[in-house]
This record gives C-alpha cells, structure tokens and sequence, in this order.
C-alpha cells in the first residue's frame, strides 16, 4: 500500500481559483461526467429561465437541441441578465454571474430580494454549465439594446459586445460541452423532452418550446390545469379512473 506524504505543511496546500474547482472535481457540482452529468447542463439554464417564469417574469422558455446533437440554448422572455458593470468588481454583471460561484440577484436579502422563489442560482449552476463548456454565449435583450459575450471553460474569450437596438427582453444561453470533461457529448431528445414536458405541467400556464433539429421536430407543451391535466394524463396512459371524481391537492 502507498503511503502519503510525510511532508504535510502550508506549501501542500493548493488553492484553485475562479471556476477551476468546478472543472477539477466536475462531479461535486453536476454528479459525474457521464450522460446524466451532460443532461444537468440542461437542467442548470433550462432553471433558471423557470425561475424567471416562477416570479412573474417570463411565460415562454424555448430549448433548442441542435441539429449536432451536442449543442443546446435556452432562451426565455424573462428580464435579461444584467449586462451593466458591478459597482465593486468593475466587471459586466453578465461576467461576473457566468464566471463566478456564488454569484448573483437570488442571494440578496436572504434569497428574498430579486427573486422570491426559486428552483436554480444564476452564479451557482450558469457559472458551472461555463466551467464545463468549451463555448457558451450570452445573448441578453434590455433597456432597448441587445448584448453578447462569449466564454471558454469558464472564462470571458472577449469584452462585452453591444449589439445594436432591440425590442423586448430576455436571456439567450448557447453552450457546447467541453470533451475534456465529457467523454461522450451526445444529449439525449427524449430525456430533454421527458423533462420539459413535466416541467410544463409543474408550472400551470407556462409555454415551453422544444426544438428538436436532430430529428426535424418541434413541439409547445402547455397546460393551463397545471398538476389536474398530468393527472389526467397519466390516467389516461393506464386507461385508469381516478379514486375521486374531484381531484384535490
């Protein structure tokens, strides 16, 4: 048996800065590098756009698989992220939450400022998803202008671009998984779908959009009944009768 190091003092010690810890030990933030660690980069964005839906912010989100079968954006309506420098770090905010852990409007005021519920942390899981990408892109509409800024495992490749003029508001995540963290990049359409399609019937009233290029397919789930209509669904899949007539929860 190998025996450690007797030579244990502060000089052993490593400090990983930035978001290297995410891409050292992969596995603390997403559970693994396999298919089920892929599929929570998803999951990661595809939250927080449901997070802006859950505060009143957005009703669409629209999820694109594209036709490489290993790319993915997330887009939404909700209120963009904020593109405008930190009045501390001097940074875009949009860099600051892509490139930093712990980051973000869902910490202020105990959780209760921004942002009253939520299911993901723009800073914890947007951050993470950069660490684990080998390209993603931030597309933010606000205050009448479009931006956009790329980044590479984790870091800013350039400055903040203004793009010009733009109606509405919203937020728009592209990002290519890195292969020296992933083994295998290939999502899986039924998995994203399977997962959106619950998500539609977890938050009654919201308008989710799945863009499948891989196989030429496009599909809006939404269900105004919310948890009533997945009841009735699954009833129906079993050809089953509910125990009560009146559903109630």
């Amino acid at each position: 048996m190998s025996t450690a190091s007797s030579a244990y003092n502060a000089s052993s010690i490593t400090v990983l800065e930035g978001l290297d810890p995410v891409r050292k030990r992969p596995g603390m933030y997403i559970g693994g590098t396999g298919s089920a660690g892929l599929h929570h980069l998803v999951w990661e964005i595809f939250d927080n756009s449901v997070d802006e839906a859950m505060n009143g912010h957005a009703d669409e989100i629209e999820v694109t698989l594209h036709k490489d079968g290993s790319s993915v954006s997330v887009r939404d309506h909700g209120r963009g992220i904020p593109v405008d420098n930190h009045p501390t770090h001097k940074k875009p905010a949009l860099e600051i939450i892509l490139c930093t852990l712990h980051a973000g409007g869902k910490f202020e005021n105990g959780g209760q400022g921004n942002y009253k519920t939520s299911g993901g942390l723009h800073g914890v899981g947007s951050s993470v998803v950069n660490a684990l990408s080998k390209k993603l892109v931030a597309t933010v509409k606000r205050d009448g202008q479009e931006w956009q800024m790329e980044f590479s495992q984790g870091k800013a490749t350039g400055k903040i671009k203004k793009l010009g003029p733009a109606r509405g508001t919203g937020t728009t995540i592209f990002f290519h998984p890195d292969a020296t963290i992933f083994p295998r990049i290939e999502f899986n359409p039924d998995t994203i779908r399977e997962r959106l399609e619950v998500a539609s019937y977890v938050h009654k009233g919201l308008k989710v959009i799945w863009n499948d290029e891989v196989n030429g397919k496009r599909e809006v789930f939404q269900h105004d009944d919310g948890i009533l209509a997945f009841l009735r669904k699954i009833l129906g899949e079993k050809n089953a009768k509910p125990v009560h007539e009146q559903p109630f929860f």
